[in-house]
């Protein structure tokens, strides 16, 4: 009769330990920043959303459409950053960038914008900032050296 109990042997005398092992490290490597996709999810929704929590939708009709467009774009790169990170992490610099401009855009597209509109894009704009910086110094950190 078969032997057929279940056993815990040790894998290592798997043929393909090896291999499952590079693999495995291979889809771990990229994953050093999972906690900082939601944060940037979630600050992408909110700069979307942002106009009509913070009562500006009448007055400042342009940069409605603005925060809407960005917080899409912040939104979209946080779920790139979630589907290909290995991929996804040279637009962190772009991040920053889009953050940088998040500050200085209630005077370039709002008009004569109220204090309640400038600090929401500026704080919007300075988390968007320090969690691209992040994303890109994982990224920097992560990829291999020449």
């Amino acid at each position: 009769m078969a032997n057929v109990s279940p056993t815990r042997g040790d894998i290592a005398s798997h043929p393909d330990a090896s291999e499952m092992r590079d693999r495995y490290a291979r889809v771990l490597g990229g994953r050093d920043v999972a906690l900082v996709d939601g944060p940037v999810f979630l600050l992408g929704l909110y700069c979307a959303a942002s106009p009509w929590i913070v009562h500006y939708t009448t007055s400042q009709p342009a940069l409605v459409t603005h925060n809407l467009i960005m917080g899409i774009a912040i939104g979209l790169l946080a779920l790139g950053f979630t589907r290909a990170p290995e991929r996804m992490y040279g637009l962190s610099w772009a991040m920053c960038a889009l953050g940088a401009w998040m500050i200085i855009s209630p005077w370039v597209v709002g008009e004569s914008p109220d204090a309640g509109v400038v600090w929401n894009n500026i704080i919007i704009g300075a988390l968007t900032v320090i969690l691209g910086l992040v994303c890109a110094g994982t990224a920097a950190k992560a990829s291999p050296r020449p």
